[in-house]
Order: structure tokens, then C-alpha cells, then sequence
């Protein structure tokens, strides 16, 4: 009887040695920087004691109105994105495997473009003097107020995250055993009925992933609101980037920004909870970042 082959034996540290470019690039880029905003928003800027009031700031003045809207704004460009892209995501699982992975690199190939010059192909479009305007104006209409209003912000905002809401439908969608949906058919369901006791109740991991990966990028962008809403629409990234770039009141942006993260680490616990075998995109394609 032959005997099996030794199997290799593991260098002492050599996991460690695996796993160490990796542990001190997430300490200089990611912990430390984090610890740095924590002391910032954790700190009185005249006395530099301990102190909770740059958080509660959230709380007063302008603040609550801007992060409401904020949030709202957040909100209705996540629905809207879940109108869109659920049918584009269950479409294409419906597809042969071939085309699957033709249509999948169409909804990825916007995001190999720069975010800020697709934001900016917006202004190209929607300015007084831009080409919705210029086409609307063979028929004597216009020029229309496209640009620098709440409808832009929400464009932008549905436009650049939209992949972030197929991609995870799309991963949930694909994987329904269509042995299911073939034993609904054989129980008497026609497609309707299909759809709403088998298909959509399946795919709601995803939805709810999807949702929040469309919710936390837009709920934390300045670019967009700055570039298509102008002075007029300031949503809490837009007060987080001025407070560090114009006023230099470190403070109060990093009070901010951890109420913004607590809020945001919220959803993605709920996320995580709603998609409890792990069937969505994980959030590693997610970019959290202010952008």
C-alpha cells in the first residue's frame, strides 16, 4: 500500500508574512486617517479638550434641514434606481450565459469612465444653451431651467449609481433554481403569480443590498450636488468639503463625517442582515468615501 505524500509543512509565520502589506497598508491609509478625524471630532477647537459638540452639531442651526434633504434626496434616487434597474437585472438573468456576460460589461463599462467627467457630460446636456435645450428649441420651447435644480441632483445622483443597484439584482436574480419557477408553472401559477410569490420574494436580498449601495454613495456626494445643483442645493458632503477645504473647521467636519458613518454603518447592518447568506454584491465593490 502506498503511502501519501507528506503534506508541507506550513513555515512558522508565513500567514503573517501573507497578510502583512495588506495589514499595514489598511493601518497608514485607512486607521490612522480614521483616528485622526476621530480626535478631530472628538475635540474642543479652542481648549483641544474632550468634547461631544462637534457631533451634536448635526443636530442645530442648519444642519438638520441640509442632512434631511440629504437623506431625502438619497432615498428618492435609491427608488428610482430600483424601478430602473430591476427589470434591466432580471432581464438580463433571463438571457443565455454568453449574452449575461456581454449585458454585465455594458452596465460596468460607464464606471471604467472617470465620476466626475460623466457628472460633467451632464452640464454638457442640461445648461441653458446645452443640447436638450438647443433640440427643444427647433420647436419654439425653452430654454428650459434643467440645470442647477433638485431634478439634476437626483439625475446625477440616479445616473452614476445605478450599476450599484443591478449588479447586486442581478447576482440574486441568477441564481433562482428556475427548477422553482418551472414547479409554479406545473402547480397552476401563470406569470404573475410567478413572479410575486417566487421571483420577487427570492430576490429581496438583493433589493435591499442594492438599495443601500445606492443610498450610502449618494448620500455622502458633494461632486454631483456642487456640479448640477449649484450654490443653491448643499447637501451634508457639500458642508463636510467646505468645512475642511474653505472655513478650516477640522472640527466640525470630522464631528460630522463620524454622524455621517454611524449612519451609514447603520444601513449596511441592516443590509447585512437582510442578506443574511451573503447572495448580493458585497459592499468591497462599494466605495464609502465622500465623492
Amino acid at each position: 500500500m502506498r503511502k501519501n505524500k507528506a503534506e508541507p509543512r506550513r513555515r512558522p509565520g508565513g500567514s503573517f508574512l501573507l497578510t502583512a502589506p495588506y495589514v499595514v497598508w489598511m493601518t497608514v491609509f485607512i486607521l490612522i486617517p480614521l483616528g485622526v478625524v476621530v480626535f478631530y471630532a472628538l475635540t474642543d477647537p479652542a481648549t483641544g479638550m474632550f468634547s461631544l459638540h462637534n457631533l451634536g452639531k448635526i443636530f442645530t442651526g442648519s444642519f438638520p434641514r441640509i442632512f434631511g434633504r440629504s437623506v431625502w434626496y438619497s432615498l428618492v434616487a435609491s427608488l428610482i434606481c430600483l424601478v430602473i434597474g430591476y427589470p434591466v437585472a432580471y432581464w438580463i438573468a433571463r438571457q443565455k450565459a454568453g449574452v449575461q456576460r456581454f449585458l454585465y460589461l455594458l452596465v460596468m463599462l460607464p464606471m471604467c469612465m472617470s465620476f466626475l467627467l460623466r457628472t460633467l457630460a451632464w452640464v454638457g446636456l442640461l445648461r441653458d444653451t446645452g443640447i436638450i435645450n438647443q433640440f427643444l428649441g427647433l420647436f419654439g420651447i425653452g430654454p428650459l431651467p434643467l440645470i442647477r435644480t433638485t431634478g439634476a441632483v437626483i439625475l446625477g445622483m440616479v445616473y452614476n449609481f445605478l450599476p450599484f443597484m443591478v449588479l447586486p439584482l442581478y447576482n440574486v436574480l441568477v441564481k433562482i433554481d428556475k427548477s422553482v419557477i418551472n414547479a409554479a408553472y406545473d402547480l397552476g401559477a401563470n406569470g404573475v403569480q410567478t413572479f410575486v410569490r417566487i421571483i420577487f420574494p427570492l430576490s429581496l436580498p438583493g433589493m435591499f443590498s442594492g438599495i443601500t449601495m445606492v443610498f450610502v454613495p449618494a448620500l455622502t456626494t458633494f461632486v454631483i450636488s456642487k456640479i448640477l445643483g449649484g450654490s443653491k442645493l448643499v447637501l451634508i458632503g457639500n458642508v463636510i468639503e467646505q468645512e475642511f477645504t474653505q472655513t478650516g473647521n477640522w472640527n466640525l467636519g470630522s464631528g460630522l463625517s463620524i454622524v455621517l458613518m454611524l449612519f451609514i454603518i447603520f444601513n449596511m447592518v441592516i443590509s447585512v442582515i437582510t442578506d443574511k447568506e451573503g447572495e448580493a454584491v458585497s459592499y468591497t465593490h462599494l466605495t464609502l468615501p465622500t465623492i
